[in-house]
């Protein structure tokens, strides 16, 4: 039985990073993690295109648009949803991933989730360049990585013209 694995490479790639304004202080580590990341594995500095969008309800709709585009072999989205007393957190964070979810399926385009849900502020930057690292980078790689799988294990055939 074949086995396949792919591995996080950027050489030709062009990508966009979608990043929530909303808890600044840590997107703007996500964004700039998952910019580097990119570069560190070959992607072009200058293939990379980071859009700003108000808060993390948005991001699938600025995804969908920039994958319906045609430019872009893959869509990172970072965010970050902290908790807070209501409710509010479960639709954002929930409906947010799913539309992003939704993008991935309907483009047949990989979309990873850089989108942070958590209790609190702390936990949130400790996975935005603290402690645990930062998720802004893995969602890169996951999306380089994925990129690279897809095209050795299920390449798309090319249509043929007449």
């Amino acid at each position: 039985m074949p086995e396949f694995s792919g591995s996080p490479r950027g050489d030709g790639r062009r990508l966009v990073v979608v990043a929530s304004r909303f808890n600044e202080g840590v997107t703007l580590p996500l964004a700039e993690g998952a910019v580097a990341a990119l570069v560190r594995q070959g992607v072009a500095f200058e293939d990379v295109d980071v859009l700003w969008v108000p808060g993390a309800w948005e991001l699938p709709v600025a995804v969908r648009r920039a994958l319906a585009s045609g430019r872009y072999d893959a869509a990172v989205a970072v965010g970050a949803v902290v908790r807070g007393e209501t409710p509010h957190f479960d639709v954002v964070a929930g409906e947010a991933a799913r539309g992003l979810m939704e993008a991935m399926r309907d483009f047949e385009v990989p979309v990873t989730l850089g989108l942070l849900t958590t209790d609190t502020l702390a936990q949130a930057e400790a996975r935005a360049g603290g402690a645990h690292g930062n998720k802004g980078e893995d969602a890169a790689l996951a999306a380089l990585e994925l990129l690279d799988l897809l095209d050795r294990a299920l390449p798309v055939e090319a249509e043929e013209t007449a």
